[in-house]
C-alpha cells in the first residue's frame, strides 16, 4: 500500500513554516503528502483550488474553513477566540474531508491514494481525535520547543507548589522548582507568558489552561514529533519521553529539508534586502525581526529605534504593516530611514534564513520564537532576545543562560538597554564562540549518522508501519519504542 500522510498545521505562519519542511522530508522519503491549510490562508497564499501549484506529483494543498470572517485579525490577542473557532467549526469540515480522503476521495482525479496517516499540530487535538475515530492513525507534531512543552505539561505541579498563577506583585526573578530539569536556572519570568495571567475568578489564565490540556492530550497520539535536536534539548526530551507513547526529535527541519517554493509565506518576502547586505562588511549588521505575531506600542518602537541608532551599527529591520498598533507603517519606515540614515534598511518581511546566513549579519535581535531560534542557532549568530509571548520567554532563557549564545532582554524595552545589549552581542567574542560551538553540534545532529537524521529514518519506518495498520483497521496500536535521550 502507498503511504499517504495528511499534514495539518495550526494556520499560523510559524506552524506552517515548520511543518512544510517536515512535509518536504516526507516527500523525500517517498510518501504522498496532503498539506492542509485554512481557507483564509489559502486565499492569502493565492493557491489554486486543485493544488497543482505544489509542483510535485506527490504533494497537494487542500483547505478547510477556520470559522472566522475574512476581516478577523487572527492576531495573538485573539488567539483563544481563534482556537475555539477551529475546535467548533474547523473540526466539522475536517471530519468530512478526512472521511472522503480516507475512502480514496471518489471523484478526485489527482491520482492520490487514500490517506493512511495524519500528522497534526499538537495544538489541534481535535484533528488527532477525529482521525483515530475514522480509523486513521494520528501523530502529534509540536512546533514549539520541547522545553516549553515540558513547562506546559508541568502546570499541575506548578499550581501545587504555588508557583502559578503568579500572585500580584510577585518577584519575577524568584526561582521556579516545578519544571523537571530546569530547577537550577528557571525564574518566574521565564515561564510561558500565559503563566502571568489570571481568569476572572483568580484561577489559571484560560490560554494556559487550554495549552496545558492540549499538551497533555499529546499522550493520546501514536507518537509525538518535535522540531528539535538532542544537542539542544536532551534533558527536556528525556523528561517528556516516558510520558508519551513515543517521541521523535527530528530537527532543525529547515536545515534538513528544502520546503516547497509555494504554500508557505503569508507575507511577501523582500529579496532586495540581501543586496543591501552585500554592501556591508562581514558581521557588521544587526538584523531585527520580532516574528509574525508580535505587536509593539509606538513608545516601544521609539525605544528600539533609539537604541539601535545609538548602538552605531547598520541594521536591517523587519517591520510588518500590522506590527505597531494603529500607526501608519509607511510613516514609521520613513522614521527608521531618517534616524538611521544610510545605516538602516527596513522591509515588511525578509527571507530570514538567507539573511541569517549572510556574511554581513553580526547579531539577531529576535522575539525568540522557536523557528527563529533554530534558524539563528544553526547559523551560529549571536542573539539578543526580546520575547513577546507563549514559549518565547523560556526559549530566550535557554539562549541567555543555558546555551549562552546570546542575551535575554525580556520585560525591558529601554533605549539604553537595547544599545548596550546590541553592542555586547556584536562585540563579545565569548558569545560568538558559544554560538558557533552550538551550531557545530546541531550540524552534527542533522548530518548522516547524527541523532536527528537517525530519528527521522526511524520516524519514516514508524509511519510506514502505521500506514500498514491503517490498511488493516483492526490494528489499534503500532509497536512502541521509547527513544532514550
Amino acid at each position: 500500500m502507498v503511504a499517504h500522510v495528511l499534514v495539518f498545521p495550526c494556520p499560523a505562519q510559524g506552524h506552517i513554516n515548520c511543518m512544510l519542511h517536515f512535509a518536504a522530508g516526507l516527500l523525500d522519503a517517498g510518501f504522498h503528502v496532503t498539506f492542509l491549510h485554512s481557507d483564509h490562508n489559502r486565499r492569502r497564499l493565492g493557491l489554486a483550488a486543485a493544488g497543482a501549484e505544489a509542483r510535485s506529483p506527490r504533494l497537494r494543498f487542500l483547505s478547510v474553513p477556520d470559522g472566522l470572517p475574512d476581516d478577523h485579525p487572527r492576531s495573538a490577542g485573539k488567539l483563544l477566540e481563534f482556537m475555539e473557532s477551529m475546535q467548533t467549526h474547523t473540526s466539522v469540515a475536517y471530519r468530512a474531508l478526512l472521511a472522503s480522503l480516507r475512502a480514496g476521495a471518489p471523484g478526485r482525479d489527482d491520482g492520490f491514494p487514500p490517506v493512511t496517516c495524519v500528522v497534526a499540530d499538537g495544538i489541534l487535538p481535535f484533528a488527532i481525535d477525529v482521525a483515530e475515530e475514522l480509523g486513521v492513525p494520528a501523530i502529534a507534531f509540536r512546533t514549539a520547543s520541547a522545553c516549553s512543552f515540558l513547562a506546559y505539561l508541568s502546570v499541575p505541579g506548578l499550581v501545587e507548589l504555588g508557583e502559578v498563577p503568579f500572585p500580584a506583585g510577585a518577584d519575577l526573578d524568584a526561582p521556579v522548582r516545578g519544571v523537571p530539569g530546569m530547577e537550577g536556572f528557571l525564574r518566574q519570568r521565564d515561564l510561558p507568558s500565559f503563566c502571568r495571567g489570571h481568569a476572572e475568578d483568580g484561577g489559571l489564565d484560560p490560554m494556559l489552561q487550554m495549552l496545558h490540556e492540549f499538551t497533555a492530550h499529546s499522550s493520546n497520539a501514536r507518537a509525538l514529533i518535535f522540531n528539535t535536536s538532542a544537542s539542544l534539548e536532551r534533558s527536556a526530551l528525556a523528561h517528556v519521553a516516558p510520558l508519551m507513547r513515543d517521541v521523535f526529535a527530528v530537527g532543525p527541519l529547515h536545515a534538513m529539508f528544502q520546503a516547497p517554493a509555494a504554500g508557505g509565506a503569508l507575507w511577501r518576502e523582500d529579496d532586495g534586502c540581501t543586496a543591501w547586505l552585500d554592501g556591508h562588511a562581514d558581521r557588521s549588521v544587526v538584523y531585527v525581526s520580532l516574528g509574525s505575531l508580535a505587536v509593539i506600542s509606538l513608545e516601544q518602537f521609539t525605544e528600539f529605534l533609539s537604541g539601535l541608532v545609538s548602538a552605531d551599527h547598520p541594521f536591517l529591520w523587519v517591520l510588518r504593516p500590522d506590527m505597531v498598533g494603529e500607526s501608519q507603517n509607511a510613516v514609521l519606515q520613513e522614521a527608521i530611514k531618517a534616524a538611521g540614515r544610510s545605516k538602516a534598511c527596513v522591509v515588511d518581511w525578509a527571507p530570514q534564513r538567507d539573511v541569517l546566513r549572510h556574511r554581513a549579519v553580526g547579531c539577531f535581535l529576535t522575539h525568540a520564537g522557536w523557528n527563529s531560534t533554530l534558524e539563528v542557532v544553526t547559523e551560529g549568530v549571536p542573539t539578543v532576545c526580546w520575547p513577546f509571548f507563549a514559549d518565547q520567554q523560556i526559549n530566550s532563557r535557554f539562549i541567555g543562560e543555558v546555551w549562552r549564545t546570546g542575551l535575554d532582554m525580556k520585560d525591558v524595552c529601554e533605549r539604553a538597554v537595547v544599545e548596550r545589549m546590541v553592542r555586547e552581542a556584536m562585540e563579545s567574542e565569548e558569545i560568538r564562540r558559544s554560538a558557533q560551538a552550538l551550531a557545530l553540534e546541531v550540524r552534527r545532529d542533522i548530518a548522516e549518522g547524527g541523532s536527528s537524521k537517525e530519528e527521522f529514518k526511524r520516524l519514516v519506518g514508524f509511519l510506514n508501519e502505521l500506514s500498514l495498520s491503517s490498511q488493516h483497521q483492526g490494528a489499534t496500536s503500532s509497536r512502541i519504542q521509547i527513544r532514550k535521550y
